[in-house]
């Protein structure tokens, strides 16, 4: 079978090949499952180029554990291993590890256990594979604060896998989102039924008159500092980055215990916690994950140069067997 690989941290061009590797077979708690789409995500850049060098604790120091790449996948279940309970042959399937599950190649093997579930009617692999990594991050922003019908969110960066993610989920809770975005997107934006929109081409939100209870940074590109005249006075700023200086994370130590306003840093756990949220919300209907492109398997270089680039407005997927 065909598998994109690395066997060093670095450059995109200088470490990605695809190879022919030996089709995997699944242990007794494992499932094979023929792989039909990926996504090529920022945590896949982070993973595959060992940068941050953090990243590394997980991965591999100094080289990485895996060779194969890839961290989430939709599929079709081919064969089980001999205890397996929760999955059967042709089941499809999809799932994300954060750490890397080899999934950019045309099988894979993972077990039962690990956050996978079963792809909701309707919803094709591509959609599938889109909703995970971007929506994982996302849900990692709102479920570490309390949120009601009340309340009204600045989301920065709606058109990323993330922001647009946070923007579905957050009005589908009933609440007041305003986001901001590129000028070609604005439409598919204002499809989700939010109810501000800024054009960060056109304006700088860190401006806006309006008050928030919190703001999401979903692309990493503000601040606190800058943010703060938006928030409430108990309000609070989450960012999906370090921050410039890697300020965010100290931040979020002190400033509970300063009172007001406070730095919320969202580590993301629980991925089965995750996946069982976007399964039931992709079931009622309720989110569309933004797609920006897809490559085909020969493509990956230029795949991940594009999303390392800072461009992509959504999730890119990466085809490796043609749609059933």
């Amino acid at each position: 079978m065909k598998a994109v690989m690395r066997t060093q941290y670095g450059k995109f061009e200088d470490i990605l090949s695809i190879k022919e590797v030996e089709k995997p077979t699944p242990k007794d708690n494992e499932i094979l499952v023929k792989v039909y789409a990926t996504t090529i995500n920022r945590t896949d850049c982070a993973v595959t180029s060992g940068y941050p060098s953090i990243i590394r604790i997980f991965t591999g120091i100094p080289k990485p554990k895996q060779p194969i790449v890839g961290t989430d996948f939709a599929g079709v279940v081919e064969a089980i291993g001999k205890n397996v309970k929760l999955f059967k042959t042709g089941d499809q399937v999809f799932g994300f590890e954060d750490t890397g599950i080899a999934s950019q190649a045309e099988y894979m093997v993972i077990n039962e256990n690990k956050p996978i579930a079963i792809i909701p009617e309707n919803v094709s692999f591509e959609q599938a594979v889109a909703s995970l990594e971007g929506a994982h991050y996302a849900i990692n922003f709102f479920n570490k604060v309390k949120l009601n019908s009340s309340h009204k969110v600045l989301i920065n960066g709606a058109s990323g896998a993330i922001g647009s993610a946070a923007a579905q989920f957050l009005k589908a809770q009933g609440l007041y989102v305003a986001v901001t975005c590129p000028t070609n997107t604005i439409e598919q934006v204002r499809s989700w039924g939010v109810d501000k929109i800024m054009d960060y081409t056109q304006e700088d939100f860190t401006k806006d008159n309006q008050i928030y209870d919190f703001v999401f940074d979903a692309v990493g590109k503000s601040s606190f500092g800058e943010c703060k005249p938006l928030l409430s006075p108990k309000g609070v700023y989450i960012s999906s980055e370090l921050g410039k200086n890697s300020q965010n994370p100290f931040l979020a130590l002190i400033t509970p215990f300063l009172g007001g306003k406070k730095v919320i840093f969202p580590l993301p756990s629980d991925i089965k916690a995750s996946l069982k949220y976007i399964t039931d919300i992709l079931k009622k209907g309720k989110f569309k994950p933004l797609i920006d492109r897809a490559y085909s398997l020969d493509q990956v270089v230029e795949a991940y140069q594009y999303v390392n680039s800072g461009k992509k407005i959504g999730n890119v997927i990466l085809s490796i067997h043609p749609a059933i």
